[in-house]
């Protein structure tokens, strides 16, 4: 990416090159910005732009600007790295309920000016607007498209299929109370979190690389349990303080964890397999 391209799409001038990867540049007017390159994948720019813009609610995580993009570069904020703490901790579990809270048209809808066909990691995503109940959109737009990618490669035997298609016929009793559509993140493992010395408190915990969508607010709560998180009981109360989560939320957990241990098998199969149907069979013995 050159400085000339970088001043196109943001409509500054750059003053310096910073390097890094992805690369970083010094805008006229003090800000640092940070170039992505999604060529790789065709919209996964503009899905993620919009979903950037979406998950910028006032109360909410920090998120990076967005500083302009075309079909296959985006310019966002750079976010100063800093360290995770309790305090900040804290902070992130108030604010993501608040995140949460902002709400969405439907279940699968996209963020405004988001298309239907959107990303979450490298593999592709399905967003589009369900009238029904969480469950019957979750077994239809996120787990079984997985699963059956899955089964066809043969990285999921079809016994092992058999288990987590049980889940889907009896998604009803295992959803749990019904919820209004929440403002998901979408892609919220602890990779996606970064922890900053700046935010509208000092320390904060920002949020990048979103697939963002409206969901159930559990779906990022177990995302984050999945694959760990700094200071993550303290983020997870901090939570339940702010807007108690349903009776039996974490017996559920294995339940949400499904739709990201699906992709991640499709995408690298090995033992992610194994922990998809363990997740079933935990969501069943529920």
């Amino acid at each position: 990416m050159k400085p000339a391209d970088v001043a196109r799409l943001t409509g500054r001038a750059v003053v310096a090159e910073l390097g890094g990867r992805p690369p970083r540049f010094a805008l006229d007017g003090g800000a640092t910005v940070v170039v992505k390159d999604g060529a790789a994948d065709p919209g996964s720019v503009r899905a993620e732009a919009a979903g950037l813009r979406w998950l910028a609610v006032p109360g909410g995580p920090p998120v990076p600007a967005v500083y302009g993009h075309d079909d296959a570069v985006l310019v966002t904020g750079a976010v100063p790295a800093g360290r995770p703490t309790a305090a900040a901790a804290r902070e992130f579990g108030r604010r993501l309920a608040v995140l949460h809270a902002a709400g969405a048209d439907a279940f699968g809808a996209p963020p405004p000016d988001g298309p239907e066909r959107a990303w979450i990691g490298r593999t592709g995503m399905r967003n589009r607007p369900h009238g029904g109940p969480w469950g019957d959109w979750f077994a239809a737009d996120r787990v079984l498209p997985y699963l059956r990618t899955a089964r066809d490669r043969g990285t999921l035997t079809r016994d092992d299929a058999a288990v987590i298609e049980q889940v889907c016929d009896r998604i009803g009793d295992l959803a749990g109370p019904e919820e209004p559509p929440a403002r998901l993140h979408g892609d919220l493992w602890s990779g996606n979190v970064l922890w900053s010395t700046e935010g509208p408190t000092g320390g904060s915990a920002w949020l990048i690389d979103p697939a963002a969508h409206g969901g159930h607010r559990e779906s990022d709560l177990a995302m984050l349990e999945l694959f760990g998180l700094p200071h993550l009981d303290t983020v997870l109360a901090a939570y339940d303080e702010a807007a108690p989560l349903a009776d039996g939320w974490p017996g559920r957990v294995p339940l949400h964890q499904l739709f990201p241990l699906l992709v991640h098998t499709v995408l690298f199969g090995g033992g992610y397999a194994g922990r998809a149907v363990a997740a079933a069979r935990a969501a069943l013995a529920q």
